[in-house]
């Protein structure tokens, strides 16, 4: 009976592994050909067919949009807006949820049904494009990141992770001497380290992301994020300001191995994020998914 036990268990660890595997491989895939095609030389690219391995590494691709000022313009303004509209999210998310973590606060239940409230019923696009020409933010830095200022699930999820940090750390900490903001730094801030690497990674690629935002409230083209820059090149192919940058005529680039090498440029310092927050997230992003 113990045998046919472990060798039940045997096939059941090898089906997981081979789906596993699989959608690894699935997944890898496609950015291993974007990656690949970016770096291939054009006679390559010209033949067609699934390339997963240049033939011959050029960087001819990279070099053309990194110096291209429109392109690089697009991923310092990205950078800004990731790095400034994760700090306000965190901000508002976390001076937000501590209070609405103390049953002691009055009004505390009419305030959660607010938030609730959001999640099921919205404004709409054309009332949340009125508020932002309203608070004449059209066309700024701003109308990117003020709209999208706090997450209502991420505040729930937050306000719970909060409610288990026991009472009698709180209460010690406010017969100290501590005040409400002192003990939320002190105490409450760093006991909640995976909660924030966890919603800090949710922010950042939410804004590093984001594209519609600036499509809907920026005309600005010096304003537009990178996304937007990605968008015009793969959807509506406007390559022409990147085929115009070729200064060099031995340079060998054609608009597939340009859109590829803009997505790689893209995509890779969001992934750099991870690693420095891995740690904290397998354990953070199942914070205060129990509690009520």
């Amino acid at each position: 009976m113990k045998k046919s036990a472990n060798v039940g268990e045997l096939l059941f660890n090898g089906v997981n592994y081979v789906l596993l595997i699989i959608c690894a491989l699935a997944t890898l895939g496609p950015f291993l050909y974007v990656a690949a095609v970016s770096l291939s030389p054009l006679e390559q690219v010209m033949r067609g067919g699934l390339i997963l391995w240049p033939e011959k590494v050029t960087w001819d691709s990279y070099r053309m949009i990194l110096t291209n000022s429109h392109f690089t313009q697009a991923l310092w303004v990205t950078v800004a807006i990731t790095i400034v509209g994760t700090a306000v999210n965190l901000f508002l998310t976390v001076t937000m949820a501590y209070p609405l973590s103390k049953k002691r606060l009055k009004g505390r239940s009419v305030m959660l049904f607010l938030v609730l409230f959001t999640m099921l019923f919205s404004g709409g696009m054309i009332p949340t494009f009125l508020v932002v020409k309203w608070l004449d933010l059209l066309n700024s830095f701003w109308s990117v990141i003020i709209p999208a200022g706090i997450s209502a699930f991420n505040l729930i999820i937050l306000k719970n992770f909060f409610q288990g940090i026991p009472d009698a750390l709180d209460e010690s900490a406010r017969i100290d001497g501590c005040s409400n903001i002192g003990s939320l730094v002190r105490i409450v801030l760093p006991l909640s380290m995976p909660a924030l690497a966890t919603f800090t990674l949710f922010y950042s690629v939410g804004h590093w992301n984001q594209f519609f935002s600036s499509i809907m409230y920026v005309t600005d083209s010096n304003l537009w994020p990178i996304q937007v820059i990605l968008r015009q090149m793969i959807i509506q192919g406007s390559i022409e300001e990147f085929q115009a940058a070729i200064a060099n005529e031995s340079i060998q680039t054609m608009p597939t191995t340009i859109k590829m090498a803009a997505i790689v440029v893209a995509t890779v310092p969001i992934l750099c994020v991870y690693p420095f927050l891995q740690k904290h997230f397998a354990k953070g992003v199942m914070l205060g998914s129990v509690k009520g």
